[in-house]
Formats: structure tokens, C-alpha cells, sequence
């Protein structure tokens, strides 16, 4: 079921394909601690977003965006070192880095809007 909202949408797409991808490190690789880690940022970008949409105050907003956005960077580390380790392909790493980098740049744009509306 989709909402109205893109970047909710989106992190929650990413999530699913972060789900398959450490079912697939865990089958076929056996991999353990790289998929894990990459298991729990990449979900938690989608998890802070839904937060952040009934924060408190527009400084909670904030903080549970950027928190978002830190994930979405640290997701964008484990992908990076998943691909060197050969434990994906450069098209399966193509694929998915490029909608982490869709997701980013969409919660860096909200951040910077929400802080710079905050101090008009």
C-alpha cells in the first residue's frame, strides 16, 4: 500500500530490498556481520522517516530526518564494502546504490529545507 508521501514510499521500497538482499548474503554467502550491518541501517532510514512524520515538533522533525539521513550515508558505506568484497555484483550494487542515492539526496533536501525554515 502506498502513501502520499514520496520519501516514505521510497525508504520503505529501499527496506524491502535491503530484507532481500541479507536473505541472500545469509543463503547464498553465508555472510554474516556485513549483512547484518547493512540490515539494520538500511531499514532504520524507513523506520526514522515514519518517526519523524509524527514527531513532536518541528525540531524533533529535524532530528529524526537527519538521523534518517546518517543511516542512509552509513547504508551507502556497508553497500560500498559489500560490492569490494565481491559479495555483490557491480550490476546488483549499481542497482541498489543508486536508489540509497535517491533516497539520500531526497532526506539531505528536506534537512536542509526544515532547518532553514526553522530559522525564518
Amino acid at each position: 500500500m502506498k502513501s502520499d508521501n514520496l520519501i516514505e514510499d521510497k525508504s520503505f521500497d529501499f527496506a524491502v530490498r535491503i530484507v532481500n538482499l541479507y536473505k541472500h548474503l545469509q543463503d547464498e554467502h553465508r555472510e554474516n556481520v556485513m549483512s547484518k550491518q547493512v540490515l539494520r541501517c538500511g531499514t532504520s532510514i524507513g523506520a526514522n522517516i515514519k518517526e519523524a512524520m509524527h514527531a513532536q515538533s518541528r525540531k524533533d522533525f529535524i532530528s529524526k530526518m537527519n538521523i534518517a539521513l546518517k543511516e542512509s550515508y552509513e547504508t551507502e558505506y556497508w553497500l560500498r564494502l559489500l560490492n569490494r568484497t565481491k559479495y555483490i555484483t557491480d550490476s546488483e550494487f549499481s542497482s541498489i546504490f543508486a536508489e540509497n542515492q535517491s533516497v539520500t539526496n531526497i532526506l539531505a533536501k528536506i534537512v536542509i529545507t526544515s532547518k532553514n525554515t526553522q530559522e525564518e
